[in-house]
């Protein structure tokens, strides 16, 4: 295991896995936290796999905001199982990550991959979902976005290039988000389009 004298990887950060993402459609203000405004939101699970600076699952929730010809994504909450990729991500761009605990799962059928994974927190369930797709079978196609966070205990705000590949493809979602839990303001929600994001190479940062 590689040892970091800041206890994360500098930036930039290298990055391989597996990513699942669903679009919601966010209206009204019953129950939104502050920051959050109406509008579209991706909520995905990440596995950061072998080959990755750090090897980690992820749960987040991010918008778009701006506009240009790279697209740019704020993230609004996020949980890892990593104390290393909580203190990198916070410390280095922002973004406000904390711990929780993860079950994943995956089955193969030829070319068809079922995947269920959950999230919880100190025992309380925050979101679950499982997903439908052919993914593996895709072509692999270029990915480049960015991300924009506001600052973190009044510290300045942050951006970040993200540069990539991945085998893209829609794919089959069903979420179940607790709705005493911290995305309960997507609770009974159902996404307009999911995609995967097979075998992913990202250089973040």
């Amino acid at each position: 295991m590689a040892s970091y004298p800041l206890g994360y990887p500098e930036a930039p950060w290298r990055l391989r896995g597996q990513l699942w993402v669903s679009l919601f459609r966010v209206t009204g203000d019953a129950g939104r936290p502050p920051g959050r405004p109406a509008g579209l939101y991706g909520a995905a699970f990440v596995s950061y796999e072998p080959g990755s600076e750090l090897t980690y699952s992820e749960l987040l929730v991010a918008r778009p905001v701006g506009a240009g010809k790279r697209p740019r994504v704020s993230v609004t909450d996020i949980w890892v199982d990593s104390p290393a990729s909580m203190a990198g991500g916070r410390e280095l761009w922002a973004i406000p990550k904390e711990l929780c605990d993860f079950t994943l799962d995956t089955r193969h059928a030829g070319p068809l991959s079922r995947t269920a994974w959950a999230a919880s927190a100190q025992g309380r369930p925050i979101a679950r979902a499982l997903f439908t797709d052919v993914s593996r079978a895709g072509v692999r196609l270029p990915l480049r976005a960015a991300l924009a966070q506001p600052g973190l205990s009044g510290g300045g705000p942050r951006t970040a290039p993200m540069r990539g590949s991945a085998r893209t493809l829609p794919c089959g979602a069903r979420w179940e988000f607790a709705a005493d839990g911290p995305l309960g303001w997507l609770a009974g929600r159902r996404p307009v389009a999911s995609f995967r994001m097979a075998d992913f190479r990202l250089s973040f940062g």
